[in-house]
């Protein structure tokens, strides 16, 4: 789902134009962004927590070339869901999952088989 979307939904549900429904949206998020950049927290209730975490830094390997090279440390948003989200999204039908079923189906050879993340597909 997109903004878009999300604007249009809200906009049908409460009657707002969905110039005036886009704004209210579109300020809701900037001050969650907002709020994580001047506090590094934000709690919504019955929806989740959002965070700022600093990722240590690290050696990694260039996978091209084998060199290693420095990861510098870094800030991240982090999302843990509330507890209904956590619990409506883990009871939910998952035949009702669009994303995965498109995803799944496109995996999908001819044969009816499904390709490994390991192998070459076969040719």
């Amino acid at each position: 789902m997109t903004k878009k979307e999300i604007v249009k939904k809200i906009s049908d549900d409460i009657g707002l134009t969905q110039l005036k429904t886009k704004d209210i949206v579109q300020r809701t998020l900037d001050a969650i962004i907002e709020t994580l950049v001047t506090e590094g927290r934000i709690e919504l209730r019955n929806f989740g927590v959002f965070e700022v975490k600093q990722r240590a830094p690290r050696k990694a390997r260039n996978p091209r070339t084998g060199d290693k090279v420095y990861v510098p440390s870094k800030n991240v948003v982090t999302f843990k869901p509330g507890k209904e989200m956590e619990e409506l999204v883990r009871n939910m039908d998952p035949d009702n999952l669009p994303l995965l079923e498109e995803a799944a189906n496109a995996d999908l050879e001819g044969d009816g088989t499904v390709e490994s993340a390991s192998e070459p597909p076969a040719r």
